[in-house]
């Protein structure tokens, strides 16, 4: 377990200190993004901590959590900002804003990336955030026949699970996919406790992955990364079958229009929105690529 670090903490306004989060907090951080309908997995805070364990922050009060907010370091030039969270009984006294400033200066001069709520969205604006293209989280109980494929039916696609052999071409994959590179996430994501991660393999070629997780209210798809909608459309078969009857939930740019139709093909329909927003440019990857976004805390 990690341990709050010391950082030069924020004591304004009315007592707040900002310091490190260890991930012995993330079950505050969970509960209160569960009671936004964020929905977060499971295991999510060991995987989140393992890409950047100095990137979490609480704000307290005599000891009290009151605030959270992530700003986790992708590489020396990416951070992805999340979490940003304040008590309901507590918010409009300036708790959150104070948070978010202590906490940036984690990312140094890095572009900050965030997938921002609407209610929020001209905030991040006068922080220096620019819009990409909006998220939909997608959501609902599979239709029979794709809940239904048998194993039989994924072997023949090409399908089958990820193991530990294909670590490396699934990091190599993944980076060409997001604005940086993460191994040290990918590698602790796809043997999360309760994780499917799968993959395609054509003619001996990795042509993309996926992984679905266990939530309280869903199972999360996230990533779903694919070089064509065929491979798309074969994972994300494989991944919601024997889903049960639970319901899914996958976050999808609105751009890709080939993913939304993917979606809509398998009885999924969209609920609340986000916008992915940057404060300047990053790297290019293949977005054409990114059916179902990792997860909207971490990008």
């Amino acid at each position: 377990m990690t341990s709050p670090s010391s950082i030069s903490p924020s004591s304004h306004p009315e007592g707040l200190v900002v310091t490190r989060a260890a991930l012995d907090d993330w079950p505050v951080i969970k509960a209160w993004a569960r009671a936004e309908g964020w929905d977060p997995g499971e295991s999510d805070g060991p995987c989140f901590f393992a890409q950047d364990p100095e990137g979490f922050f609480l704000g307290r009060i005599d000891g009290e959590p009151v605030s959270a907010i992530s700003v986790v370091n992708h590489g020396a030039d990416y951070a992805f900002l999340g979490c940003y969270l304040v008590r309901p009984d507590l918010r409009g006294r300036g708790y959150g804003i104070t948070t978010w400033r202590t906490a940036l200066a984690h990312a140094g001069g890095r572009t900050v990336g965030l997938d921002g709520v609407v209610a929020q969205q001209g905030n991040y604006r006068k922080s220096g955030f620019e819009l990409a293209h909006k998220t939909f989280r997608f959501g609902g109980v599979p239709t029979a026949g794709a809940a239904g494929a048998t194993a039989a039916t994924t072997a023949a696609s090409g399908v089958r699970d990820a193991e530990a052999a294909d670590l490396d071409a699934v990091v190599a994959y993944d980076s060409g996919c997001h604005p940086a590179d993460r191994p040290r996430f990918v590698a602790s994501w796809l043997g999360a406790p309760g994780h499917r991660a799968l993959v395609r393999v054509v003619d001996g070629r990795l042509t993309g992955y996926g992984v679905i997780r266990p939530a309280a209210d869903s199972l999360r798809m996230g990533p779903l990364f694919a070089d064509t909608p065929d491979d798309a459309r074969a994972l994300f078969t494989a991944l919601i079958a024997g889903s049960g009857g639970r319901r899914i939930s996958a976050d999808i740019p609105e751009t890709h229009t080939s993913a939304v139709a993917l979606a809509e093909e398998h009885g999924l329909t969209p609920s609340f929105e986000t916008a992915r927003m940057y404060t300047g440019p990053v790297r290019p990857y293949a977005t054409d690529r990114v059916y179902v976004v990792t997860t909207l805390e971490l990008g």
